[in-house]
């Protein structure tokens, strides 16, 4: 272990990308505790008091939700944005073709839209966001003349845009996955914080033995689980066919193609906690304008509420995570794509003929392997909220959650083998 991180900041370009993914972090921490103007603390302690589902949201944004900073949103509005790019590929031709056939010259222009359409998403969610918190008798931000009210909406899209472009950057000249390491730093850098005050509201409860050996048998077996599943994967035996060129042979090797049991990683999590949350705040600001709209908003956001509805909520909660984990897969992986380069690499998978058939026989693999992702995916979501429920500490699931246990692991695996594979490259450089 100490080898490999001696030899990491020995090899000059692999040292700077981590050096460089550190500096962004630390400036994206920097940005989190700049707060907008006119935020009252002791409304704001109040309302995260009260409203216990928005500890679920800050925790994907590192605590800037809850310190009410310039990038209080995170990467939430470009993530909604791929997400509602991503279905309408399912519903336009020419944007699936332009995601799947043209190569990286079509995806960069299918991630130029993302970027566009998270402009007008974070403007409508930052106005959102601060609109909420201007609300009630006891308002975290009082008072915002319209210059003012324009200025934060403005600052908070800029920042929004400003964490976009970091992730981007990260992933192009660091190593890892940008936005993803951007939600695993805020929930890192506000983990001890979450810690305490997940030891605080404990002591505060007192609740017999067996609520706390039951709630930390139940944690352990989730971080547990997370990890199993994370690493596990179904290997599918492939083939390749000797070729003769003159005097020399080529191929004859077997192998495996190997198919992740959670193929999608945290993105559905990720995915179905936007969807959840988008309609919530709006059906909140919409809640207080009165009348029949009023009306028909605050029972949408009585219903998304978990406090007031938990079961329709979880229900709710593991049906978007099964039926995103099956759609993220469906946009990332084409058996068909892998059956015609398996073909003109000579592979094929033993006792199954090229081509179709191929794509017909790992689309079955697949959506058996998905079924069990799925399930895993979703009881891993709702679980700390059932673990709640039965020991009667909530703790777990508002400050730290399987979903953050599930990011930090996935990450932290994801970014160690990009590591080693920067490593091993090395290694065979010097052969």
């Amino acid at each position: 272990m100490f080898n490999k991180i001696i030899q990491i900041f020995k090899i000059k370009d692999l040292r700077n990308k981590i050096l460089f993914v550190l500096a962004m972090l630390a400036i994206f921490r920097l940005m989190a505790n700049i707060p907008i103007p006119g935020v009252n603390k002791q409304a704001l302690e109040t309302f995260f008091g009260q409203f216990q589902t928005f500890r679920l949201v800050n925790l994907f944004t590192g605590g800037a939700l809850e310190k009410v900073s310039i990038v209080m949103l995170g990467v939430g509005p470009y993530i909604t944005a791929i997400i509602i790019l991503q279905l309408l590929t399912m519903i336009f031709p020419q944007l699936e073709k332009m995601y799947r056939e043209e190569g990286e010259a079509g995806r960069q222009k299918f991630n130029q839209y993302g970027r566009i359409l998270t402009v007008p998403l974070a403007a409508l969610q930052g106005y959102g966001m601060i609109r909420l918190f201007q609300r009630g008798s006891f308002p975290v931000i009082g008072h915002l003349s319209p210059f003012l009210l324009l200025a934060s909406i403005s600052v908070v899209t800029a920042s929004s845009l400003f964490l976009m472009w970091l992730g981007e950057l990260i992933s192009e000249k660091g190593i890892g996955e940008g936005v993803s390491l951007l939600i695993f730093a805020g929930i890192i850098a506000d983990f001890p914080s979450n810690i305490s005050r997940m030891i605080s509201l404990v002591k505060t409860q007192h609740l017999p033995f067996y609520s706390y050996l039951l709630f930390f048998s139940m944690m352990i077996l989730i971080i547990a689980g997370v990890v199993l599943f994370t690493e596990a994967r179904r290997n599918i035996s492939v083939s390749y066919a000797k070729r003769v060129r003159g005097t020399k042979v080529y191929g004859g090797a077997s192998t495996f193609l190997p198919i992740n049991i959670n193929p999608a990683g945290v993105m559905p999590i990720i995915f179905a906690l936007s969807i959840l949350t988008f309609p919530g705040m709006i059906a909140n600001f919409l809640s207080g304008l009165g009348g029949k709209i009023g009306k028909i908003a605050l029972s949408v956001s009585n219903f998304l509420n978990p406090e007031i509805n938990l079961l329709p909520h979880l229900i709710l909660y593991f049906f978007l995570v099964c039926v995103f984990t099956y759609f993220y897969t469906a946009v990332t992986f084409d058996p068909k794509d892998v059956s015609e380069n398996l073909q003109k690499m000579g592979g094929f998978i033993p006792g199954i003929r090229p081509g179709t058939s191929t794509a017909s026989y790992l689309s079955r693999i697949l959506n058996r392997i998905l079924l069990i992702g799925a399930l895993f995916l979703g009881l891993i979501a709702i679980m700390p909220s059932v673990v709640g429920r039965i020991t009667k500490i909530v703790a777990f699931q508002f400050l730290i959650g399987g979903t953050g246990v599930l990011i930090i692991v996935s990450v932290v695996l994801d970014t160690l083998r990009q590591i080693n594979a920067q490593l091993e490259m090395r290694e065979y450089e010097t052969l």
